[in-house]
């Protein structure tokens, strides 16, 4: 067995899992906050019971989050040394600044909000949930921008055979970072949304606190308009860049296999489901639609996969069609966002109708997995884009069965964490509300 394939397999399970529980961090943060300094203004116990209650998913599920991404970074140690070697000088020390600049800010004022309730004056127990929700931001911002150089390095020199970091600004303000940072973000804050809406949505089916959940649902369903429509546009943008400094992954992500100005956008595609070359079907093109997506010129190139070395491609079809279930899903989370938005008022009367929103709750999380499927398979023979393969960023002493029962343990301890994570998360959602909270234990 070949341990690359296993360090592949055991890294892809563990970020799966850590990022079941990250985005929604990064989003219940912020609507916590609204709905507290809604309460600290206006001093009505609702919105401090708004707080609480989705406060107690939030805290659960920020746990298990910083549980399930520990095991992350040692794997960068133990089976990906040659990698750490290679480019840690950049890699390592963006992973250093996210822990102790937003991690720890984050972990710190947590605390303070968990157990602050009437401990701490109401205006510096409103200040913590924000630091909160702006660290999480702050964190995935780094994080990012670390994966950002992996799919598109910058600011570096090649030295005693090795990356050095030669320009931290360059590292920054690299634009394939900060375009998945803006799609990332915005995905977490959809995800929001539609969680706030089909939990709120639940509790109103069976008549439960009306008036709280439904104000619940109307702030969600504003998450769920606004960044169903950014998402949509960020994501346009990330798709160029990639089509810019990623044409194979782009190639891919659309199974174009012939370069060509004036693209088509088919429709109806099904690529072959190996490496020849072609597609088994193409049907109902929209002329020279691909070449605008790719670069907003009707005339743009795009570049396709018969002129990238096999060697250097991806494998095409998990790509196109995580690609095109991702995009089918943003288009149904836009057209239930927007319509919803203007009917957010007669929620509560929908009846049996809640359950569009209730069913709806799995697929944000199912279309964010995909994103990731997308952005990683597509960056792949390379671990570093175009600077170092993946085949040659392994840990050498390391055999595959010690990888292979390290992940069958992974497997097995994430199965336990997240089925009890899951068990907790579900248990506080559908909990009573009303319940007066003084502090969390």
């Amino acid at each position: 067995m070949d341990p690359i394939i296993l360090s592949r397999l055991q890294f892809a399970f563990a970020t799966i899992v850590h990022f079941f529980f990250v985005p929604l961090t990064i989003g219940l943060g912020f609507f916590i906050a609204i709905m507290e300094t809604r309460y600290v203004r206006t001093g009505n116990e609702k919105f401090k019971q708004q707080a609480q209650f989705w406060g107690r998913i939030f805290l659960i599920n920020f746990v298990l989050g910083v549980v399930t991404g520990i095991a992350l970074e040692f794997q960068f140690g133990t089976n990906w040394a040659l990698y750490s070697k290679y480019v840690g000088d950049i890699f390592g020390s963006l992973l250093a600044i996210e822990a102790t600049l937003a991690f720890f800010l984050e972990s710190t004022f947590i605390g303070i909000w968990a157990f602050g309730w009437n401990r701490v004056p109401k205006k510096i127990h409103l200040m913590a949930i924000w630091f909160v929700a702006f660290a999480s931001t702050i964190s995935a911002l780094w994080i990012l921008l670390a994966n950002g150089f992996m799919q598109h390095p910058v600011g570096y020199t090649i030295q005693d055979s090795v990356a050095r970091l030669a320009s931290f600004t360059e590292v920054l303000t690299n634009p394939y970072g900060w375009a998945m940072y803006l799609h990332t973000v915005s995905g977490a804050f959809l995800l929001t949304g539609f969680l706030v809406m089909g939990v709120s949505a639940w509790h109103l089916f069976c008549g439960r606190n009306v008036e709280f959940f439904s104000a619940s649902f109307r702030l969600g369903s504003s998450f769920a308009v606004i960044f169903s429509i950014l998402i949509i546009i960020i994501g346009h943008s990330l798709g160029q860049v990639t089509a810019k400094y990623q044409e194979s992954k782009f190639a891919a992500m659309e199974s174009v296999w012939e370069t060509q100005t004036e693209a088509p956008m088919h429709l109806i595609k099904i690529p072959h489901f190996t490496r020849e070359e072609g597609n088994l079907v193409e049907a109902m093109p929209i002329p020279k639609f691909l070449s605008f997506l790719a670069g907003n010129d009707f005339q743009h190139k795009v570049t396709g996969m018969k002129d990238v070395p096999p060697e250097n491609r991806p494998l095409v079809w998990p790509i196109f069609y995580s690609f095109r279930l991702m995009v089918g899903l943003g288009c149904i989370f836009l057209v239930v966002a927007v319509a919803t938005f203007f009917v957010r008022g007669m929620i509560a009367s929908f009846g049996w109708g809640l359950w569009v929103y209730i069913l709806l709750i799995p697929l944000p999380y199912l279309a964010l997995q995909l994103g990731w499927i997308v952005t990683e398979l597509g960056r792949q023979p390379w671990v570093v884009f175009g600077l170092m393969r993946t085949a040659d960023a392994g840990s050498p002493p390391v055999d595959w069965y010690q990888i292979l029962l390290t992940l069958l343990a992974m497997i097995g301890i994430y199965g336990v964490i997240s089925l009890t994570g899951f068990i907790l998360m579900i248990r506080s959602a559908l909990s009573n509300p009303q319940k007066p909270v003084e502090h969390y234990v």
